[in-house]
């Protein structure tokens, strides 16, 4: 499982052996390290959009807010499920708050 929990404070970063495609609206997400390939729907593929322009996952979840119909909770429970599934994984991981500074600087 995913050593830091996992909340709409965190940043998170594309894992190094990672590389994604988009594919008529759909993400294929392969995992190098491991050889296992994923697929996400068209709103896991937003969800991974957004991740690879900014890891704050606050800001995807403001950002899809505006673009969908759909209670801030429930939203909430969406994106941290599909993070934490994302992590468990190998394709995301948790940013330490010290490489997040070094980011910004």
């Amino acid at each position: 499982m995913v050593n830091d929990q996992v909340t709409l404070e965190s940043e998170v970063v594309i894992s190094n052996d990672v590389v994604s495609r988009e594919l008529e609206g759909e993400a294929v997400i392969l995992n190098l390290a491991s050889g296992t390939y994923f697929g996400l729907d068209p709103v896991g593929t937003r969800i991974w959009s957004l991740v690879q322009e900014d890891g704050s996952l606050r800001r995807v979840f403001e950002i899809l807010q505006q673009e969908y119909d759909v209670t801030p909770g429930r939203l909430e429970g969406d994106i941290l499920r599909l993070v934490e599934v994302l992590c468990a994984n190998g394709l995301l991981r948790v940013a330490p708050l010290q490489e997040r500074l070094t980011a910004r600087a």
